[in-house]
């Protein structure tokens, strides 16, 4: 059993945001997990770092959750980012309906498999839950269709491919990322 505690970020850690990122863009997965590369990564000012701390770690555009060891060392992060109905997505679609959008999956390599990543998620999902004004409908994120395992974990914990196939990264033309949704529980659940 893990005895790590899980928790959003503050705007004044962004130097340990900065270090997760960089640890987990170095992970032999990330070509085929993350938008984002290495060297532009390591290429960003400390602006810029102190910015992604500060934006998600208050307000209702972003949180980024962290998964905390005891001797206070992070071992894994999540963040959602909220799409706002009637804005333009990444991917340069409009955005329907209020939804949150799960980025930046990474547990260290020596902690996967212990149920950070589920922590993680669920507070994550509580989070995009307890919005209002207005309320989410979904939480959607992408994974790429050669990520076999972090696919499987997704539809594991319940999320479905809605079909939705996006072609083409920043870094790779070819990249086929899958959608995957979970749709709001009714209430009571």
């Amino acid at each position: 059993m893990n005895q790590h505690g899980v928790r959003p970020v503050t705007a004044g850690e962004w130097e340990k945001v900065r270090e997760l990122r960089l640890t987990a863009l170095r992970d032999p997965a990330a070509p085929v997990a993350f938008l984002e590369n290495l060297v532009d990564a390591e290429a960003q000012t400390d602006a810029f770092w102190q910015g992604r701390a500060a934006g998600a770690s208050s307000g209702r555009a972003a949180r980024q959750f962290v998964a905390e060891a005891p001797d206070g060392s992070w071992d894994g992060s999540v963040t959602v980012l909220v799409e706002e109905g009637g804005t333009v997505d990444f991917f340069g679609e409009v955005v329907e309906k209020a939804q949150g959008h799960l980025v930046g999956v990474f547990v260290r390599a020596g902690q996967r498999g212990t149920g950070l990543t589920e922590a993680l998620f669920e507070a994550a999902l509580e989070w995009a839950w307890s919005l209002e004004g207005p309320a989410l409908g979904r939480v959607r994120l992408f994974v790429h269709e050669e990520n076999a395992r972090a696919e499987a974990f997704y539809r594991r914990f319940g999320f479905v491919a809605s079909g939705r196939v996006v072609v083409g990264t920043p870094s790779n033309a070819e990249a086929r990322e899958l959608e995957y949704v979970l749709e709001r529980p009714a209430a009571g659940r």
